[in-house]
Protein backbone atom coordinates (compact mmCIF):
# COMPACT_ATOMS: atom_id res chain seq x y z
CA UNK A 1 0.00 0.00 0.00
CA UNK A 2 2.97 2.52 1.06
CA UNK A 3 4.45 1.11 -2.50
CA UNK A 4 1.77 2.05 -4.45
CA UNK A 5 1.07 5.46 -2.83
CA UNK A 6 5.38 6.24 -3.26
CA UNK A 7 4.69 5.92 -6.94
CA UNK A 8 1.33 7.84 -7.19
CA UNK A 9 3.40 10.76 -5.68
CA UNK A 10 6.44 9.90 -7.93
CA UNK A 11 4.13 10.19 -10.92
CA UNK A 12 2.45 13.37 -10.07
CA UNK A 13 5.60 15.16 -9.58
CA UNK A 14 6.60 14.07 -12.85
CA UNK A 15 3.81 15.16 -14.28
CA UNK A 16 3.72 18.47 -12.72
CA UNK A 17 7.44 18.94 -13.51
CA UNK A 18 6.86 18.34 -17.30
CA UNK A 19 4.04 20.62 -16.98
CA UNK A 20 5.56 23.28 -16.15
CA UNK A 21 8.68 23.01 -18.62
CA UNK A 22 5.47 22.99 -21.25
CA UNK A 23 4.43 26.10 -20.08
CA UNK A 24 8.15 27.49 -20.07
CA UNK A 25 7.94 26.42 -24.11
CA UNK A 26 4.60 27.76 -24.76
CA UNK A 27 6.18 31.18 -23.35
CA UNK A 28 8.85 30.97 -25.15
CA UNK A 29 6.98 30.37 -28.88
CA UNK A 30 4.50 32.93 -28.23
CA UNK A 31 7.63 35.62 -27.61
CA UNK A 32 9.33 34.56 -30.42
CA UNK A 33 5.94 34.92 -32.75
CA UNK A 34 5.59 38.13 -31.16
CA UNK A 35 8.55 39.47 -32.18
CA UNK A 36 8.35 38.18 -35.55
CA UNK A 37 5.29 40.08 -35.99
CA UNK A 38 6.92 43.49 -34.67
CA UNK A 39 9.85 42.98 -36.88
CA UNK A 40 7.67 41.83 -39.94
CA UNK A 41 7.44 44.39 -43.07
CA UNK A 42 4.58 44.57 -44.79
CA UNK A 43 5.13 45.62 -47.54
CA UNK A 44 2.48 46.97 -50.70
CA UNK A 45 2.36 45.70 -54.62
CA UNK A 46 4.88 46.78 -56.63
CA UNK A 47 3.16 49.43 -59.21
CA UNK A 48 6.08 49.80 -62.21
CA UNK A 49 4.56 52.62 -63.91
CA UNK A 50 5.68 56.72 -63.30
CA UNK A 51 3.26 57.67 -60.83
CA UNK A 52 4.36 54.64 -58.31
CA UNK A 53 5.34 56.79 -55.88
CA UNK A 54 2.63 59.07 -55.65
CA UNK A 55 0.01 56.26 -55.40
CA UNK A 56 -1.77 55.81 -52.04
CA UNK A 57 -1.17 53.11 -49.70
CA UNK A 58 -3.90 51.06 -48.34
CA UNK A 59 -3.84 53.00 -45.33
CA UNK A 60 -3.80 55.93 -47.23
CA UNK A 61 -6.62 55.21 -48.74
CA UNK A 62 -8.89 53.96 -46.24
CA UNK A 63 -8.45 57.22 -44.94
CA UNK A 64 -8.91 59.38 -47.51
CA UNK A 65 -12.01 57.21 -48.19
CA UNK A 66 -13.99 57.34 -44.82
CA UNK A 67 -13.05 60.64 -43.45
CA UNK A 68 -16.32 62.37 -45.37
CA UNK A 69 -19.49 63.27 -44.65
CA UNK A 70 -21.42 59.91 -45.32
CA UNK A 71 -24.00 60.90 -42.79
CA UNK A 72 -25.78 63.42 -45.91
CA UNK A 73 -25.36 60.19 -48.30
CA UNK A 74 -27.31 57.72 -45.72
CA UNK A 75 -29.94 60.62 -45.40
CA UNK A 76 -30.51 61.30 -48.82
CA UNK A 77 -30.94 57.60 -49.45
CA UNK A 78 -32.94 57.36 -46.63
CA UNK A 79 -35.61 60.14 -48.43
CA UNK A 80 -35.51 58.01 -51.93
CA UNK A 81 -36.29 54.83 -49.97
CA UNK A 82 -39.12 56.47 -48.18
CA UNK A 83 -40.02 58.06 -51.73
CA UNK A 84 -39.84 61.87 -50.51
CA UNK A 85 -36.83 62.26 -53.29
CA UNK A 86 -35.69 60.84 -56.31
CA UNK A 87 -32.41 59.38 -57.55
CA UNK A 88 -33.03 62.49 -60.66
CA UNK A 89 -32.64 65.39 -57.51
CA UNK A 90 -29.11 64.94 -58.12
CA UNK A 91 -29.19 66.19 -61.37
CA UNK A 92 -31.88 68.16 -61.71
CA UNK A 93 -33.62 66.41 -64.43
CA UNK A 94 -36.47 63.65 -64.38
CA UNK A 95 -35.08 60.37 -65.65
CA UNK A 96 -37.68 57.72 -64.79
CA UNK A 97 -36.53 54.10 -64.01
CA UNK A 98 -37.90 50.98 -66.37
CA UNK A 99 -40.42 48.92 -65.64
CA UNK A 100 -39.85 45.21 -67.42
CA UNK A 101 -42.46 43.77 -65.45
CA UNK A 102 -44.58 43.19 -68.99
CA UNK A 103 -41.76 40.66 -69.90
CA UNK A 104 -42.42 38.23 -66.96
CA UNK A 105 -46.09 38.34 -66.65
CA UNK A 106 -48.13 35.22 -65.94
CA UNK A 107 -47.85 33.03 -68.80
CA UNK A 108 -51.26 31.84 -70.84
CA UNK A 109 -50.53 27.92 -70.03
CA UNK A 110 -53.62 26.00 -71.37
CA UNK A 111 -55.27 22.97 -69.36
CA UNK A 112 -55.31 22.16 -65.28
CA UNK A 113 -52.01 23.08 -63.80
CA UNK A 114 -50.41 20.30 -61.44
CA UNK A 115 -47.67 20.06 -59.62
CA UNK A 116 -44.98 22.20 -59.39
CA UNK A 117 -46.80 24.83 -61.86
CA UNK A 118 -49.86 24.63 -59.65
CA UNK A 119 -47.86 27.28 -57.35
CA UNK A 120 -48.34 31.04 -57.42
CA UNK A 121 -44.94 32.86 -57.96
CA UNK A 122 -44.62 36.61 -56.95
CA UNK A 123 -42.38 39.00 -57.80
CA UNK A 124 -41.49 41.73 -54.96
CA UNK A 125 -39.70 45.35 -55.50
CA UNK A 126 -37.94 46.14 -52.36
CA UNK A 127 -37.01 49.20 -51.55
CA UNK A 128 -34.47 49.72 -48.21
CA UNK A 129 -32.26 52.23 -46.55
CA UNK A 130 -28.93 50.05 -46.18
CA UNK A 131 -28.21 52.09 -42.59
CA UNK A 132 -30.67 50.22 -40.80
CA UNK A 133 -29.40 46.72 -41.79
CA UNK A 134 -27.16 44.15 -41.30
CA UNK A 135 -26.88 43.52 -45.04
CA UNK A 136 -29.62 41.51 -46.83
CA UNK A 137 -28.35 37.75 -46.46
CA UNK A 138 -30.27 36.24 -42.84
CA UNK A 139 -27.93 35.78 -40.20
CA UNK A 140 -28.64 34.71 -36.15
CA UNK A 141 -28.66 37.28 -33.68
CA UNK A 142 -28.26 40.36 -36.77
CA UNK A 143 -31.36 42.34 -38.20
CA UNK A 144 -31.26 41.72 -42.05
CA UNK A 145 -33.40 42.16 -44.72
CA UNK A 146 -34.04 38.61 -45.54
CA UNK A 147 -34.86 37.93 -42.01
CA UNK A 148 -37.70 40.69 -42.08
CA UNK A 149 -38.99 39.89 -45.63
CA UNK A 150 -39.52 36.44 -44.96
CA UNK A 151 -41.23 36.78 -41.42
CA UNK A 152 -43.63 39.12 -43.50
CA UNK A 153 -44.55 36.37 -45.88
CA UNK A 154 -44.72 33.27 -43.04
CA UNK A 155 -48.62 34.38 -43.31
CA UNK A 156 -49.04 33.22 -46.84
CA UNK A 157 -47.44 29.97 -46.68
CA UNK A 158 -49.08 26.61 -47.45
CA UNK A 159 -51.26 24.60 -44.62
CA UNK A 160 -48.51 21.68 -45.38
CA UNK A 161 -45.31 23.81 -45.42
CA UNK A 162 -46.61 25.58 -42.26
CA UNK A 163 -47.24 21.93 -40.63
CA UNK A 164 -43.62 20.94 -41.60
CA UNK A 165 -41.92 24.11 -40.01
CA UNK A 166 -44.58 23.34 -37.09
CA UNK A 167 -43.05 19.78 -36.77
CA UNK A 168 -39.12 20.75 -37.00
CA UNK A 169 -39.77 23.82 -34.70
CA UNK A 170 -38.87 26.07 -36.61
CA UNK A 171 -40.82 29.84 -37.15
CA UNK A 172 -43.21 30.30 -39.59
CA UNK A 173 -41.43 32.12 -42.41
CA UNK A 174 -42.01 32.07 -46.06
CA UNK A 175 -39.03 31.61 -48.75
CA UNK A 176 -37.37 34.56 -50.67
CA UNK A 177 -35.01 34.31 -53.48
CA UNK A 178 -33.24 37.68 -53.82
CA UNK A 179 -31.74 38.87 -57.38
CA UNK A 180 -28.89 39.84 -55.62
CA UNK A 181 -27.26 40.02 -51.89
CA UNK A 182 -26.38 43.64 -50.67
CA UNK A 183 -23.98 43.99 -47.63
CA UNK A 184 -24.39 46.02 -44.38
CA UNK A 185 -24.99 49.66 -44.78
CA UNK A 186 -25.83 48.87 -48.56
CA UNK A 187 -28.79 50.69 -49.71
CA UNK A 188 -31.79 49.63 -52.57
CA UNK A 189 -33.81 51.31 -55.06
CA UNK A 190 -35.29 48.67 -56.59
CA UNK A 191 -34.11 45.17 -54.97
CA UNK A 192 -35.60 42.42 -56.50
CA UNK A 193 -36.65 38.98 -54.89
CA UNK A 194 -39.55 36.23 -55.50
CA UNK A 195 -41.90 34.04 -53.10
CA UNK A 196 -44.30 31.32 -53.94
CA UNK A 197 -47.16 29.62 -52.75
CA UNK A 198 -49.50 26.92 -53.57
CA UNK A 199 -52.43 29.41 -51.78
CA UNK A 200 -55.05 30.85 -54.27
CA UNK A 201 -55.88 33.20 -51.87
CA UNK A 202 -53.14 35.23 -51.87
CA UNK A 203 -53.35 38.70 -53.59
CA UNK A 204 -50.57 40.98 -54.62
CA UNK A 205 -51.83 44.19 -52.52
CA UNK A 206 -51.72 41.30 -49.22
CA UNK A 207 -48.26 40.75 -49.74
CA UNK A 208 -47.58 44.60 -49.73
CA UNK A 209 -49.48 45.51 -46.80
CA UNK A 210 -47.55 42.72 -45.14
CA UNK A 211 -44.25 43.68 -45.22
CA UNK A 212 -44.83 47.50 -45.33
CA UNK A 213 -46.38 47.20 -41.71
CA UNK A 214 -43.05 45.78 -40.01
CA UNK A 215 -40.47 48.33 -40.60
CA UNK A 216 -41.96 51.29 -41.84
CA UNK A 217 -39.41 54.40 -42.97
CA UNK A 218 -36.71 51.84 -43.66
CA UNK A 219 -38.19 49.04 -46.15
CA UNK A 220 -41.12 49.76 -48.38
CA UNK A 221 -42.45 47.77 -51.15
CA UNK A 222 -42.45 49.38 -54.84
CA UNK A 223 -44.62 46.72 -56.37
CA UNK A 224 -45.90 43.05 -56.19
CA UNK A 225 -46.84 41.34 -59.27
CA UNK A 226 -47.65 37.91 -60.43
CA UNK A 227 -45.17 36.33 -62.49
CA UNK A 228 -44.31 32.94 -64.27
CA UNK A 229 -43.29 30.19 -62.35
CA UNK A 230 -40.15 29.97 -64.46
CA UNK A 231 -39.33 33.23 -63.60
CA UNK A 232 -35.87 33.76 -61.02
CA UNK A 233 -34.94 37.10 -59.55
CA UNK A 234 -30.91 35.88 -60.14
CA UNK A 235 -30.47 33.45 -62.81
CA UNK A 236 -33.15 35.96 -64.82
CA UNK A 237 -31.66 38.81 -64.60
CA UNK A 238 -29.35 40.51 -67.89
CA UNK A 239 -27.74 43.03 -65.87
CA UNK A 240 -27.13 45.19 -62.52
CA UNK A 241 -27.76 48.55 -62.37
CA UNK A 242 -25.31 50.12 -59.66
CA UNK A 243 -24.88 54.09 -58.24
CA UNK A 244 -22.45 55.08 -55.70
CA UNK A 245 -22.20 58.81 -54.15
CA UNK A 246 -19.00 59.84 -52.96
CA UNK A 247 -19.10 63.02 -51.14
CA UNK A 248 -16.70 65.91 -52.25
CA UNK A 249 -14.79 68.26 -49.47
CA UNK A 250 -14.19 71.74 -49.72
CA UNK A 251 -11.23 71.61 -51.36
CA UNK A 252 -11.47 69.36 -53.81
CA UNK A 253 -14.26 71.01 -54.81
CA UNK A 254 -12.09 74.19 -55.69
CA UNK A 255 -9.60 72.71 -57.72
CA UNK A 256 -11.99 69.80 -59.55
CA UNK A 257 -10.39 70.93 -63.17
CA UNK A 258 -7.75 68.41 -63.23
CA UNK A 259 -4.95 70.70 -61.61
CA UNK A 260 -4.41 67.54 -58.97
CA UNK A 261 -1.78 66.42 -62.20
CA UNK A 262 0.53 69.14 -61.26
CA UNK A 263 0.37 68.08 -57.52
CA UNK A 264 1.56 64.92 -58.97
CA UNK A 265 4.21 65.77 -61.24
CA UNK A 266 5.66 68.17 -58.31
CA UNK A 267 5.61 65.09 -55.68
CA UNK A 268 7.69 62.45 -58.25
CA UNK A 269 10.49 65.25 -58.74
CA UNK A 270 10.34 66.37 -55.13
CA UNK A 271 13.83 65.30 -54.27
CA UNK A 272 13.42 65.21 -50.70
CA UNK A 273 10.99 61.84 -51.24
CA UNK A 274 14.03 59.85 -52.53
CA UNK A 275 16.35 60.54 -49.94
CA UNK A 276 13.90 59.43 -47.35
CA UNK A 277 13.15 56.42 -49.30
CA UNK A 278 16.61 55.27 -49.94
CA UNK A 279 17.07 55.55 -45.65
CA UNK A 280 14.62 53.36 -44.93
CA UNK A 281 16.03 50.65 -47.58
CA UNK A 282 18.94 50.54 -45.52
CA UNK A 283 17.38 50.33 -42.46
CA UNK A 284 14.92 46.92 -43.33
CA UNK A 285 16.19 43.35 -41.99
CA UNK A 286 15.84 41.51 -45.34
CA UNK A 287 14.93 38.11 -43.90
CA UNK A 288 11.40 39.58 -42.36
CA UNK A 289 10.50 39.93 -46.05
CA UNK A 290 8.54 36.81 -46.16
CA UNK A 291 7.34 35.96 -50.17
CA UNK A 292 5.77 39.69 -50.56
CA UNK A 293 6.77 42.38 -53.46
CA UNK A 294 8.79 45.16 -52.31
CA UNK A 295 7.28 48.41 -53.76
CA UNK A 296 9.26 51.68 -54.60
CA UNK A 297 7.92 53.30 -51.39
CA UNK A 298 8.18 50.19 -49.17
CA UNK A 299 4.91 51.17 -47.49
CA UNK A 300 6.43 55.13 -46.35
CA UNK A 301 3.38 57.70 -45.50
CA UNK A 302 4.51 60.03 -47.36
CA UNK A 303 2.38 63.54 -46.20
CA UNK A 304 3.08 65.44 -49.36
CA UNK A 305 1.18 62.51 -51.24
CA UNK A 306 -1.62 64.56 -53.61
CA UNK A 307 -4.58 64.73 -51.37
CA UNK A 308 -7.14 65.42 -54.24
CA UNK A 309 -8.58 63.96 -57.39
CA UNK A 310 -10.45 64.54 -60.52
CA UNK A 311 -14.04 63.57 -61.02
CA UNK A 312 -13.07 64.07 -64.73
CA UNK A 313 -10.39 61.96 -64.83
CA UNK A 314 -12.22 59.26 -62.68
CA UNK A 315 -14.35 59.48 -65.75
CA UNK A 316 -12.37 58.56 -68.56
CA UNK A 317 -10.43 55.91 -65.98
CA UNK A 318 -13.80 54.07 -65.95
CA UNK A 319 -15.09 54.58 -69.42
CA UNK A 320 -12.24 52.45 -70.50
CA UNK A 321 -14.35 49.33 -69.19
CA UNK A 322 -17.46 49.82 -71.16
CA UNK A 323 -18.33 47.58 -74.02
CA UNK A 324 -15.37 44.42 -72.85
CA UNK A 325 -15.61 41.47 -71.34
CA UNK A 326 -12.97 40.92 -68.34
CA UNK A 327 -12.16 39.23 -65.86
CA UNK A 328 -12.19 41.59 -62.03
CA UNK A 329 -11.28 39.44 -60.08
CA UNK A 330 -8.47 41.55 -59.12
CA UNK A 331 -11.25 43.99 -57.61
CA UNK A 332 -13.05 41.47 -55.79
CA UNK A 333 -12.79 40.78 -52.13
CA UNK A 334 -13.99 37.61 -49.99
CA UNK A 335 -13.42 35.23 -52.45
CA UNK A 336 -10.39 33.24 -53.96
CA UNK A 337 -8.32 35.44 -56.58
CA UNK A 338 -7.72 32.29 -58.76
CA UNK A 339 -9.76 29.06 -58.36
CA UNK A 340 -10.85 26.02 -60.70
CA UNK A 341 -14.56 25.90 -59.28
CA UNK A 342 -17.27 28.09 -58.61
CA UNK A 343 -18.80 31.03 -60.88
CA UNK A 344 -16.66 32.77 -63.38
CA UNK A 345 -14.99 36.13 -62.37
CA UNK A 346 -15.52 37.83 -65.52
CA UNK A 347 -18.16 40.65 -66.09
CA UNK A 348 -19.42 42.48 -69.18
CA UNK A 349 -20.07 46.03 -68.41
CA UNK A 350 -22.29 48.05 -70.14
CA UNK A 351 -21.62 51.44 -68.55
CA UNK A 352 -19.45 53.43 -66.65
CA UNK A 353 -19.50 56.77 -66.01
CA UNK A 354 -18.14 59.22 -63.09
CA UNK A 355 -20.10 63.14 -62.77
CA UNK A 356 -20.61 65.64 -60.36
CA UNK A 357 -23.80 66.12 -58.79
CA UNK A 358 -25.37 67.81 -55.47
CA UNK A 359 -27.90 65.94 -52.66
CA UNK A 360 -29.78 67.78 -49.96
CA UNK A 361 -28.22 69.12 -47.39
CA UNK A 362 -28.99 70.90 -44.30
CA UNK A 363 -25.43 72.49 -43.60
CA UNK A 364 -25.48 73.51 -47.48
CA UNK A 365 -27.95 75.62 -48.50
CA UNK A 366 -27.42 74.78 -52.51
CA UNK A 367 -26.53 70.75 -51.65
CA UNK A 368 -23.71 69.00 -50.98
CA UNK A 369 -21.07 68.48 -53.91
CA UNK A 370 -20.69 64.59 -54.63
CA UNK A 371 -19.20 62.57 -57.02
CA UNK A 372 -21.68 60.10 -58.43
CA UNK A 373 -20.53 57.01 -59.97
CA UNK A 374 -22.76 54.92 -62.35
CA UNK A 375 -22.27 51.01 -63.10
CA UNK A 376 -24.03 48.66 -65.35
CA UNK A 377 -22.99 45.03 -65.71
CA UNK A 378 -24.27 41.83 -66.39
CA UNK A 379 -23.23 40.85 -62.91
CA UNK A 380 -20.89 41.85 -60.11
CA UNK A 381 -18.07 39.64 -58.07
CA UNK A 382 -18.46 40.77 -54.31
CA UNK A 383 -17.30 43.81 -53.02
CA UNK A 384 -16.55 44.62 -56.61
CA UNK A 385 -18.28 48.29 -57.18
CA UNK A 386 -16.25 49.20 -53.48
CA UNK A 387 -13.47 48.31 -54.78
CA UNK A 388 -13.60 49.77 -58.40
CA UNK A 389 -14.71 53.28 -57.04
CA UNK A 390 -11.66 53.50 -54.27
CA UNK A 391 -9.39 51.97 -56.88
CA UNK A 392 -10.64 54.93 -59.45
CA UNK A 393 -10.35 57.29 -56.75
CA UNK A 394 -6.81 56.37 -55.90
CA UNK A 395 -6.04 56.22 -59.54
CA UNK A 396 -7.19 59.53 -60.89
CA UNK A 397 -5.05 61.21 -57.54
CA UNK A 398 -1.58 59.39 -58.51
CA UNK A 399 -2.18 60.72 -62.32
CA UNK A 400 -2.30 57.24 -63.68
CA UNK A 401 -2.87 56.76 -67.60
CA UNK A 402 -6.23 56.01 -69.00
CA UNK A 403 -5.93 52.67 -69.29
CA UNK A 404 -4.50 52.27 -65.32
CA UNK A 405 -7.65 50.02 -64.54
CA UNK A 406 -7.52 48.15 -67.21
CA UNK A 407 -3.75 47.08 -66.66
CA UNK A 408 -4.91 45.88 -63.12
CA UNK A 409 -6.98 43.20 -64.36
CA UNK A 410 -3.72 41.39 -64.92
CA UNK A 411 -2.26 42.39 -61.52
CA UNK A 412 -0.67 39.30 -59.65
CA UNK A 413 -2.36 40.07 -55.99
CA UNK A 414 -5.20 41.96 -55.00
CA UNK A 415 -2.63 43.83 -53.00
CA UNK A 416 -2.73 45.93 -56.71
CA UNK A 417 -6.37 47.59 -56.18
CA UNK A 418 -7.46 50.10 -53.33
CA UNK A 419 -9.69 48.63 -50.02
CA UNK A 420 -13.23 48.86 -50.41
CA UNK A 421 -14.71 52.34 -50.05
CA UNK A 422 -17.17 52.48 -47.79
CA UNK A 423 -20.66 51.00 -47.89
CA UNK A 424 -22.62 54.13 -47.54
CA UNK A 425 -22.07 55.07 -50.72
CA UNK A 426 -23.53 52.06 -52.95
CA UNK A 427 -26.93 51.73 -54.06
CA UNK A 428 -28.86 49.30 -55.64
CA UNK A 429 -30.66 51.53 -58.32
CA UNK A 430 -32.48 48.25 -60.73
CA UNK A 431 -32.09 45.06 -61.85
CA UNK A 432 -33.27 44.69 -65.51
CA UNK A 433 -35.09 41.91 -67.35
CA UNK A 434 -35.10 42.88 -71.06
CA UNK A 435 -32.07 44.03 -72.88
CA UNK A 436 -29.79 46.97 -71.41
CA UNK A 437 -31.65 50.43 -72.97
CA UNK A 438 -28.44 53.02 -72.52
CA UNK A 439 -31.24 55.44 -72.12
CA UNK A 440 -32.53 54.23 -68.89
CA UNK A 441 -28.93 55.90 -67.09
CA UNK A 442 -28.59 58.51 -65.54
CA UNK A 443 -25.20 59.60 -66.50
CA UNK A 444 -24.78 60.03 -70.19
Amino acid sequence: MLRCSSQLKESVAIFISRKKKLGRFRDIISSVMENEAENKVYVHYNHSDSCSSARWTARESYRFMYDRAWQDVIDFYSNVVNGRLTLSTLFGTETSIHDDSETVEVSDEKGERSGRWERVTFKIIISYNGGAFDGWQKQPGLNTVQEIVERSLGRFVDEKKAQLLKEKSKPLEGCAVVAGRTDKGVSAIRQVCSFYTWRKDVKPWDIEDAINSVAPGKLRVVSVSEVSRVFHPNFSAKWRHYLYIFPLSNQEIEKQSCENKKEVENFISDGNYNEQRNGYLENIRWENVENLIISDNMGLEAANKPTRFSVCRVNQLLQQLERKLLSYKMFARDTKASRNIGPPTECFMYHARAAEARIPCSDHGEGREVMCVELVANRFLRKMVRVLVATSIREAAAGAEEDALLKLMGATCRRATAPPAPPDGLCLVDVGYTEFDPQNCLLS
